[in-house]
């Protein structure tokens, strides 16, 4: 079997509300699967139907080979979960959290112990491990809650935004667990509100919007859907933008102006022909730029694409772009 996750036509209501509306999601074994959409469009409802704290109303949800329904001691024997919030004893040591876990899973105090051990040394906490939890750093602590979710050795790990609220430094160090743990033949579920988390994790990303995969491919399929690369370019003086936008050899509906950050962007399809033009078209009328840059598009612009969201009403995107 090729798919940790299969999900087909799956629907959940809640009275008049469509949390799922005909579901479907495939997960590769082995990769990293990137769930994104704005608040409200069924991620958490998705991951509590996948991790069989949910009964969805209709439709077939497999996990690690089992059917979530028919087989659900199974799937759970199978899976672990990292949520949002830290599920950890903030007055007791790392070593002590992990083997109090340990012995909820019934592993046994001997085996408890020993794979605690592992886990700390895995995670590069081994040196703090009689600390107390509320002493660590948050990046320590999240290390630490992603050990906790694989005392079993999941084959199947749901990640639901698990940097919230770290420091680039944390984040990074969650990453790099988390790309470990793949290496190592983990699948895993990411919902993230941090699209530059999803650029760099998922190997593929699902776009959900109310209840329902919109789009789904990798970074670059996703990114290619919004038009290809663009070239910016800041002018030394806004004044002069329109007379730039003028002299510009793009589609005039395609050029887009920010006049606060003394910028336009146009769609290009031909980089280094584009580039040429550019420079040699301001040169010409004496415009004065103060930087030029080719770039492919971002995740923050298929998501407002794909979702037709403004940036006010998707709070995923706005919170991304003020945390990364």
């Amino acid at each position: 079997m090729t798919d940790g996750i299969v999900v087909e036509g799956v629907r959940k209501r809640y009275g008049e509300k469509a949390a799922l509306d005909g579901l479907d999601l495939r997960v590769g074994r082995g990769t990293v699967h990137g769930l994104l959409g704005p608040n409200g469009a069924g991620k958490t409802t998705a991951v509590r139907v996948l991790t069989t704290l949910l009964r969805p109303d209709s439709g077939r949800v497999e996990v690690a080979g089992y059917d979530v329904l028919k087989h659900a001691d199974r799937v759970r024997a199978r899976i672990g979960l990292l949520g949002q919030h830290a599920a950890l004893d903030e007055e007791l040591g790392g070593r002590q959290n992990l083997e109090m876990f340990g012995r909820l899973y019934h592993l046994g105090a001997r085996r408890a112990r020993a794979r605690a051990d592992e886990l700390l040394e895995r995670f590069g906490l081994t040196d703090t491990g009689s600390k107390q939890v509320k002493r660590y750093s948050g990046g320590m602590r999240r290390r630490l809650d992603l050990a906790a979710s694989l005392i079993t050795e999941p084959e199947v790990l749901f990640l639901d935004e698990p940097t919230t609220g770290l420091d680039p430094r944390s984040r990074a160090e969650v990453w790099a667990s988390v790309r470990s743990l793949v290496g190592g033949g983990t699948t895993v579920l990411l919902t993230t509100q941090y699209l530059e988390e999803a650029d760099q994790l998922a190997d593929r990303i699902s776009v959900v919007d109310r209840g329902r995969v919109i789009a789904d491919g990798t970074a670059d399929d996703l990114k290619a859907r919004t038009g290809g690369d663009r070239i910016d370019v800041v002018l030394r003086d806004a004044g002069q933008l329109g007379a730039a936008v003028a002299l510009l050899p793009f589609a005039a509906e395609d050029i887009s102006v920010d006049v606060d950050r003394r910028l336009f962007s146009a769609p290009v399809t031909d980089r280094m022909s584009a580039l040429t033009q550019v420079v040699r078209a301001l040169e010409t009328a004496d415009i004065e730029a103060e930087d030029i840059a080719l770039r492919r598009p971002t995740l923050d612009e298929v998501f407002l694409r794909l979702t037709g969201r403004s940036e006010e009403a998707a709070p995923d995107v706005a919170q991304a772009k003020e945390a990364v």
